[in-house]
């Protein structure tokens, strides 16, 4: 049995040199490939930089195969891998060399810090080139102690400042093992793998793929659920992996095309975060051939904790079930072990095993709390049932106590978006304005509507949950702060309540501009007429270059109307194959269209698109902005349909826009906000 990623390569190198082991785009690599930029990366280390076992590399992170050749270049030479965040600061990376002393430093930023640094660019380039036969030849080594450091992970640092933790040799394997087994991976298995390989999920799923001989899909980040779809298709992925987060955008992106796309997938994994009871239930229902696996983990423990969802449907609120390899107890306040057996009972979490790190990089004191009497102590506060499946309540910092009594975020979360009100919601903690109970819940919502009704929330809290434990202020908010894997950011909401405490923290007009989404389904029900009236007509109150005014707004009510034109969409979009999702049972259709000799059609046409869907919006009418006839707009079969509008040959159709009330409502999708710059 192959202890190391690196004894595994090799073996899959002999018995399977042919198979595919990396795709990235329209670039593959072959097991045998693979192995030969290996070495010749490995090489290059070692007698250009001189590198040889124990020595520090740092390298960034991203999500191309250099750097998983890189990454296992340096495992070759049993020298220790400190992946970087793709996106760190010049601040960071700086403080990151001072803390670690590394031997090597990659990375192709600029730094005022001259002399420190290697292009890893150039560095990856030049080893690749070279020829492997005529480079000197090495053996591969395996490392003398299992307890040897092979790898240092940031933690995310949700909690506090990142921590180094030092991942052993050992630690590596029985994180590949648990894995491999608490997923059921298997070598046919062709994974697509859209996270961060600076983090501890990317890692453990890439090491334990990498181990048994499967095929990765590499993907930068979950941003274009098209590009997903693409990946899906085109490489006959069997797996993916996701953070919470990442799946449920990629849900709202997907909408109707969901279940086909990700009903392709043998399995699914979502960790870095529990699946809400909500997502759970949705994906039972719409990807019945799919296993959905949520994994609990952590980076000093890697995935510890596995639920199958699809195989445990009456299991559904826990975060899973320990393998054998993993004993867990839970630990009372004063360190003792307790018997926890519901919320009342909950204490912190501890775990034990050979996957758990052997502790943070130069930080004594942080390890000594951590690593207690050979148990890994965790700061999550759960219970387990009479079947040994773990219930979560939240970290310590989070649990509020109110007058004594502890209650979880996590229980008023999940039973608040219940209600009809709630689109998303957070609850923290926070001191109590009169000093009488210590803590009291708030709770941070993102409405489903403008006109939220905050008296119905709280009356459909009272008849679910004890009264110290609804929310004695519940605050709008249009989006939720979360880190780098997408989880929750409840310091950031404890800053954000801080600084809101006198003044409210968003108005109806920026909630409805930061809260609009994109509806393809919607009820069977018409838009009264004087209200579709209303909203078409703030179409013509927005800016027109030179107040022109050239555009035609053209609007179909009657459902044959716009059912013809969504088929004649279809017909000439396939045949020109341009990009259609498409809509189900609009109340209307509003074709916004501009004379192609005015410059500005496009832009005034965006800005009236806008106000209408925004107008829309604000009094619970959905929309979504169809882009096809923009370019079939002269198609021969397409323009005769728009002569039948009186829509003047000289018109291109800029904006169509499906209006009606919707079916269902999701999440507001997660905004991109590094795409802002801040000019000092």
């Amino acid at each position: 049995m192959c202890q190391t990623i690196i004894q595994a390569l090799l073996a899959h190198g002999e018995q399977q040199p042919k198979k595919v082991a990396v795709i990235f785009k329209e670039n593959y690599l072959t097991y045998a490939e693979l192995i030969q930029q290996v070495i010749a990366f490995a090489n290059l280390l070692k007698t250009r930089m001189e590198v040889k076992a124990g020595d520090f590399v740092m390298l960034p992170a991203v999500s191309k195969p250099e750097y998983i050749i890189a990454y296992l270049g340096i495992q070759y030479l049993n020298a220790v891998s400190i992946p970087l965040n793709k996106f760190a600061t010049q601040e960071s990376i700086l403080e990151a060399y001072d803390f670690f002393n590394p031997k090597v430093l990659f990375t192709d930023r600029k730094l005022q810090r001259q002399g420190i640094a290697v292009s890893f660019k150039q560095f990856y380039q030049e080893a690749v080139s070279l020829n492997v036969s005529k480079i000197e030849s090495f053996t591969y080594q395996i490392p003398n102690q299992e307890n040897d450091i092979s790898e240092i992970l940031f933690t995310t640092g949700t909690t506090g400042k990142p921590k180094g933790a030092m991942l052993s040799y050992a630690n590596i394997y029985a994180g590949i093992c648990n894995t491999r087994d608490g997923i059921g991976m298997t070598k046919r298995d062709c994974e697509l793998v859209p996270l961060p390989l600076n983090h501890s999920f990317g890692m453990r799923v890439l090491r334990s793929l990498l181990y048994i001989g499967a095929t990765i899909v590499l993907q930068n980040g979950f941003t274009f659920a098209k590009e997903l779809e693409h990946n899906i298709y085109q490489h006959n992925c069997t797996s993916l992996v996701a953070t919470p987060a990442s799946l449920e955008m990629i849900y709202r992106q997907m909408q109707d095309h969901f279940a086909e796309i990700m009903g392709q997938l043998r399995f699914i994994e979502i960790s870095a975060g529990a699946l809400s009871y909500e997502m759970k239930k949705r994906l039972l229902t719409l990807l019945p051939q799919t296993e959905i696996h949520n994994t609990w983990g952590s980076t000093e423990t890697g995935g510890a904790i596995f639920l199958n969802v699809s195989a445990c449907p009456n299991k559904l609120t826990s975060i899973g079930y320990p393998l054998e390899t993993i004993e867990i107890k839970v630990v009372g306040e004063n360190g003792k072990d307790i018997h926890a057996y519901n919320a009342d009972t909950a204490g912190r979490m501890a775990l034990r095993g050979k996957m758990q790190m052997q502790g943070y990089y130069k930080d004594i004191t942080a390890t000594s709390k951590t690593l207690v009497d050979g148990w890994l102590l965790t700061n999550d506060m759960v219970y387990m049932d009479a079947d040994g499946y773990v219930y979560m309540l939240g970290r310590v910092d989070d649990i509020i106590n109110v007058g004594g009594e502890k209650v979880s975020p996590f229980e008023v979360e999940n039973i608040a978006q219940e209600s009809d009100e709630i689109q998303e919601c957070i609850c923290i903690g926070v001191d109590d304005p009169k000093g009488i109970l210590g803590s009291i819940p708030i709770l941070f919502v993102i409405p489903k509507k403008i006109s939220f009704d905050e008296k119905a929330v709280i009356h459909f809290l009272s008849s679910r949950i004890e009264k110290y434990k609804i929310p004695q202020q519940i605050l709008l908010i249009d989006e939720i702060p979360r880190n780098q894997m997408k989880k929750p950011d409840r310091k950031a909401l404890h800053q954000i309540w801080e600084q809101s405490k006198d003044a409210p923290i968003i108005n109806n007009v920026l909630l409805a501009l930061r809260t609009r989404r994109s509806i393809r389904n919607f009820e069977e029900r018409k838009i009264p007429h004087h209200i579709l009236k209303i909203i078409v007509e703030t179409g013509i109150y927005a800016p027109s270059g030179h107040n022109m005014q050239t555009w035609r707004f053209t609007v179909l009510e009657k459902a044959k109307d716009i059912s013809k034109l969504k088929e004649s969409i279809a017909v000439a979009a396939n045949r020109t194959k341009t990009y259609f999702y498409g809509f189900n049972e609009p109340s209307a259709i509003i074709l916004i269209t501009n004379d192609r000799r005015n410059r500005d059609g496009c832009q005034d046409s965006s800005c009236a698109a806008e106000n209408i869907m925004l107008a829309a919006h604000s009094i619970g009418i959905g929309s979504v902005w169809i882009n096809a006839l923009m370019t079939i707009s002269d198609e021969s079969d397409i323009r005769k349909l728009l002569r039948s509008y009186n829509i003047p040959d000289t018109h291109i159709v800029w904006a169509t826009i499906a209006l009606g009330y919707p079916k269902s409502i999701e999440k507001p999708l997660v905004k991109n906000k590094s795409v802002i710059h801040w000019i000092d």
